[in-house]
Parts: structure tokens; C-alpha cells; sequence
């Protein structure tokens, strides 16, 4: 990959900042996507084993993104889209109210919206590219007080498959990964008690890894997996069997 630049979008923390640095140990050119957090963001480029940036995206705001995928494409010619930007509200769905609906919908599913469709006019040119979603195991098989989260990341996958579809023939794929409970900031927050119940939900017993998803991302963004297109591949030690 390395004609190739990679833009990964919540790249500052988690699972992209796994995702940046597979990515990047692969020769590619790395925009690490953020909105708020520059220093980790640049953290992140930093421990990249190759060519990374720190490049600002609010996923949500067209205008943000036409600039980050000028940037991005400054950078050498942008094969690569991982959308994992996403933000988490968990509540009963009688205590939502529809303004955190709405955000919900607009981060997990209409930046995912704007980030391909401005990416696919340099992929298509090209004749070749990768897009990659972030999705869940939540988006499978749901999760009482997820009603929100888990309808974004449902249509994520239903997304990536009528993508894929239209652009099949171009040589561009587009699949989704749906990590199960991966130990991250973003989780560290769960009661204990919670923790421990999502870890029984997969077989093998043990939270997944950012790396273990990384490694996946990294896989369906190589020439390696070329015949795979509207997959959802779930990374979850077995939890939506």
C-alpha cells in the first residue's frame, strides 16, 4: 500500500489509533481523522511505523469533510476509507429524547454518508479502492438500552452492502467490521458488572483486542481481499452466533 493514502476517521483513540498503525505498517500514508482532540490525534501519527497526519473531520459537516479529503489527498492519491467515527448515548428509548436520536443518526450514519460519497470520485478515477465500516455486534443482535445505537450501526451494514453493490464493478469494495466488546476508552466507563456480562456473551471468553479489529480492517483494505464485497465481518469471539 504504500502509493496509497489511508484516511481513518475517529483515528485519535481506540480502535482507529489500532487501525492507523496497521494500516500504516503496511506502507500506507495515514490521515489520522479527528474533530476535537489534536494532540491525540497527533499522538497517534506519531506512533505510526510510517507516514502519518493529523487531519481534522466532523464527519457530520460537509463543508469538514470536503476539506479533510483535500488534505488527505495532498498527501498522495486516497485508496483507502475507514469510517469509524461514531458516538455512543445509551438510554431506555422512552428516556430518549429525539434531539440524542438525531445525533446519533447524524455521526454513525450520515458521516458515514458524506465520507464515502466525497471518496469515491478519486476512487472511481483510479478504477480501485477500499472502504471500510465501522459497525457493531450490537447492530446484529441488539442490546436493551442501544434502540439508537444499534439502529446506526444496522444501517451501517445495510449501507456498506448497497455500496458495495453500486460500485462492484469499478474495482472499488466496500464491507463493514463489527467488533464485539473491544476494552477502550470508550468502555472503560461500564460498570464492572456490565464489563463481565459482555465478556460472557463470546465464547472465547475474553474481550477482543483493537489490534485483533485492526487486523481485520487492515485485510479487507489489501489487494489480498479483492473478491470480498458487502461483507459484514463480525470480530467478536463468536458473541452473534
Amino acid at each position: 500500500m504504500s502509493d496509497l493514502v489511508a484516511l481513518v476517521t475517529g483515528g485519535s483513540g481506540g480502535i482507529g489509533a489500532a487501525i492507523c498503525q496497521a494500516l500504516a505498517r503496511t506502507g500506507a500514508v495515514v490521515a489520522v481523522g479527528y474533530q476535537g482532540n489534536v494532540s491525540a490525534a497527533e499522538h497517534v501519527a506519531q506512533t505510526c511505523d510510517g507516514q502519518a497526519v493529523a487531519v481534522r473531520i466532523n464527519v457530520a459537516d460537509e463543508n469538514s469533510v470536503a476539506g479533510a479529503m483535500a488534505q488527505a489527498g495532498e498527501l498522495g492519491r486516497l485508496g483507502i476509507l475507514v469510517n469509524n467515527a461514531g458516538v455512543v448515548d445509551d438510554d431506555l428509548l422512552l428516556r430518549l429524547t429525539p434531539e440524542r436520536w438525531d445525533h446519533l443518526m447524524t455521526v454513525n450514519l450520515r458521516g458515514a454518508y458524506l465520507t464515502s460519497r466525497a471518496v469515491l470520485r478519486p476512487m472511481l478515477r483510479a478504477r480501485w479502492g477500499r472502504i471500510v465500516n465501522v459497525s457493531s455486534v450490537v447492530g446484529m443482535r441488539g442490546n436493551a438500552g442501544q434502540a439508537a445505537y444499534a439502529a446506526t450501526k444496522a444501517g451501517l451494514v445495510g449501507f456498506t452492502k448497497s455500496l458495495a453493490r453500486e460500485v462492484a464493478r469499478k474495482g472499488i469494495t466496500v464491507n463493514a467490521v463489527s467488533p464485539g466488546y473491544v476494552e477502550t476508552r470508550m468502555t472503560a466507563g461500564l460498570p464492572e458488572r456490565a464489563r463481565e456480562l459482555l465478556t460472557t456473551f463470546a465464547p472465547i471468553g475474553r474481550p477482543v483486542s483493537a489490534d485483533e479489529v485492526a487486523h481485520a480492517v487492515r485485510f479487507l483494505a489489501s489487494d489480498e481481499a479483492s473478491a470480498i464485497t458487502g461483507v459484514d465481518l463480525a470480530v467478536d469471539g463468536g458473541a452473534a452466533m
